[in-house]
């Protein structure tokens, strides 16, 4: 079946010249409009969505003030709701809801009405279980259809919902919880997970015992648990209740701004920062989003069957984004599993197979995972039929314009008729994208296309002066609804300032370093706060990354500029090479002429290390800034949390090389 051909923000634009008389000639000028007129645009998105209230919003954007924007004062939603409008259109044409799919091979389909009716059932069980508006409700579960609904359910409700990983530490996900205080913790026993079972039972007691605001537990049971745990309610229970009782049930209206979930910032020093994001806020910024991502209500004007799949963990953003498949009308397909097999006998075939198998159409990933595949020399055309793939998005981390064109080639070979790469860079702290793609532009492999509607975002020098065509920090300088309401705790709103606004007060500095071609296209270079400042010249370390992952021998790499207060800067790269690789040095010279050649003579490393692994958050982040102020002197537990690391046992190495240059750092300094 041929991809849809009219892309979806082409729609939007239709309708925007029809029904408001507006016509934008190019991209560019459609942008700036949206970023200058907040109120004009963001009223257009509510319209053209055709988003209900049963009472009338008295003004678009009231507080036009960052933090502290007041959005749509007087309007009411539901996110359940804005997904369930969906069910009869959408079953009616023969599609599925969800279809999910596991190392085990165990295919399940959920058509809408199912979805809709196990959504009535489990948000009725929450009200039996004493579950009211405004409660936390704490979910430790896989990424598994089950979860869906328990969200669902939760938003239906007005609960406010908050989920962690199972591949997360025990330590990691009380750290969370536990300043949320949830009344409910729903839960499963057990996961599959690199081609083995995992017993979490263990783990739920403890975590129930952990968590004293916790009274009652609904509990998914599965097959790889060990005991069998007592729970005020199961799973099975919980979506069994009357027909008679769903079919009364009706999503609750909630104000705009009412809380519906709580997500985590990956922060690297104290608790983790729980960020409350709200019902409209999150509504709004992800229909913006969606005529950018081109996912739609295909069985309407396009009569396309969208099968959308977002590899993720329920710990990461990413599965937010997953779950938005629902509210565009497509089908989201999920899988439960690792995406290479396994660590130890790592197969990255596996999501290619289960794309094909599946027949997705778009199908994401973090850029990460593309770059293993084409580091293992993966055939997309020996995975199976994949001609129907459409799409492919990357986020996560900077995608190197050699694994784009590598993708793309494998893409083709394998059928696809032509393939156009989503690659977007936003975060967890607004559940959004700054930058992204658009269907209707041109593409340059390596970068993202635009900024998005609705998202001012620009590039500021050290003077805090936009830029075009030059490195500077990525700042979004007019509010946009699913910024954060508040941090859940935070007294006067410290963290929340420290966090976005102490360098420029009004002003969302986003930790990015960008660059903004005069064509619009976007690159992230990393982290600003874990650059590199080379003899007056700054450099994001993604293009170091790009030069040195390009050698077939080097798997992964991090670098750190140690120049801090004035010091001379000392830069170190450490290295992970395939097996049988040696630095020795003829290893070195072809990693450094690799920078030179690439970069500049300028940002050759001081040293290079050979380390069994890089240090990655669970979300495959490197953990450049934590590293950094080890090796700067800062102790261990004050600069990373190992509970939220992908890879706790790598930071040994790391901590004994931090104590031999401390150690010769003061033998030279007393001799």
């Amino acid at each position: 079946m041929p991809a849809p051909n009219i892309p979806q923000i082409r729609l939007y634009q239709d309708w925007l010249r029809d029904q408001r008389g507006q016509s934008f000639d190019t991209y560019d000028a459609l942008w700036r409009w949206s970023v200058t007129d907040l109120d004009a645009f963001w009223q257009s998105i509510w319209d053209y969505i055709g988003i209900a209230s049963p009472t009338p919003h008295t003004a678009v954007l009231a507080d036009d003030r960052m933090p502290g924007a007041r959005w749509f004062p007087g309007a009411q939603g539901n996110y359940a709701r804005e997904v369930l409008r969906h069910a009869d259109a959408a079953h009616a044409a023969g599609m599925a809801a969800i279809v999910s799919d596991n190392e085990l091979g165990e295919v399940r389909e959920m058509p809408w009405p199912e979805l809709r009716r196990q959504v009535a059932s489990v948000a009725l069980t929450l009200k039996s279980l004493g579950v009211q508006r405004g409660d936390r409700v704490a979910a430790y579960l896989p990424n598994v259809p089950e979860t869906m609904v328990a969200f669902l359910a939760c938003s239906s409700i007005g609960a406010v919902w908050s989920v962690c990983a199972p591949d997360m530490g025990t330590a990691a996900v009380v750290d969370r919880f536990r300043q949320i205080e949830p009344k409910l913790l729903i839960a499963a026993d057990g996961v599959h997970y690199g081609a083995k079972p995992i017993d979490r039972s263990a783990v739920v007691q403890e975590l129930r015992d952990a968590l004293p605001s916790v009274q009652k537990l609904l509990l998914l049971r599965t097959p790889h648990a060990a005991q069998q745990l007592a729970a005020d309610a199961d799973w099975q229970g919980a979506i069994a209740r009357s027909d008679a009782e769903v079919a009364a049930f009706e999503p609750e209206w909630l104000p705009f701004d009412h809380p519906i979930w709580i997500v985590y910032s990956s922060g690297t020093t104290g608790l983790p920062k729980p960020i409350v994001h709200g019902q409209g806020g999150i509504i709004m910024t992800m229909y913006a989003c969606g005529l950018h991502n081109d996912i739609g209500a295909s069985y309407g004007a396009n009569n396309f069957d969208e099968r959308f799949h977002w590899y993720s963990s329920t710990g990461w953003v990413m599965w937010n984004c997953q779950l938005a498949g629902l509210a565009f009308g497509a089908t989201i397909v999920i899988y439960d599993g690792h995406p290479a097999g396994s660590k130890e006998k790592p197969d990255w075939g596996v999501l290619w197979r289960f794309v094909a198998k599946h027949r997705i159409s778009f199908f994401g990933a973090g850029a990460a995972y593309f770059t293993n595949c084409m580091k293992a020399g993966v055939v997309a055309a020996e995975c199976g039929d994949l001609s129907r793939v459409r799409a492919l998005g990357s986020t996560g981390s900077p995608l190197s314009e050699e694994v784009q064109r590598w993708g793309t080639a494998q893409l083709l070979a394998a059928g696809a008729s032509s393939v156009w790469w989503c690659n977007i860079s936003g975060g967890t702290d607004f559940c959004g994208a700054f930058v992204g793609g658009n269907r209707e532009l041109p593409e340059v492999p390596g970068q993202m296309q635009c900024r998005q509607i609705g998202h001012a975002v620009e590039a500021w020098n050290e003077n805090g002066k936009p830029v075009i065509g030059e490195v500077g920090e990525l700042v979004c300088t007019r509010p946009i609804p699913s910024m954060p309401l508040y941090f859940w705790g935070d007294e006067g709103n410290a963290r929340y300032l420290s966090s976005y606004f102490d360098t420029y007060p009004g002003v969302w500095r986003h930790g990015d370093w960008i660059r903004i071609g005069e064509d619009g296209g976007c690159i992230i270079y990393g982290r600003s706060d874990a650059t590199i400042n080379r003899q007056g010249l700054r450099m994001g370390t993604s293009e170091i990354y790009s030069a040195v992952e390009a050698l077939p021998e080097v798997l992964d790499s991090m670098v750190v500029d140690l120049e801090y207060l004035g010091r001379e800067s000392y830069m170190p790269l450490f290295v992970v090479l395939r097996p049988g690789a040696a630095l020795d040095d003829a290893m070195r010279a072809k990693i450094n002429n690799a920078i030179k050649t690439s970069l500049s003579p300028r940002f050759l490393p001081n040293d290079i290390f050979q380390v069994a692994e890089i240090p990655r958050t669970l979300s495959g982040k490197k953990q450049e800034l934590p590293i950094k102020k080890l090796l700067l002197g800062q102790p261990l537990e004050k600069v990373v949390n190992r509970e939220a690391m992908a890879n706790p046992g790598s930071l040994g190495w790391y901590v004994e090389f931090a104590a031999r240059r401390a150690a010769a750092s003061q033998g030279i300094s007393s001799s």
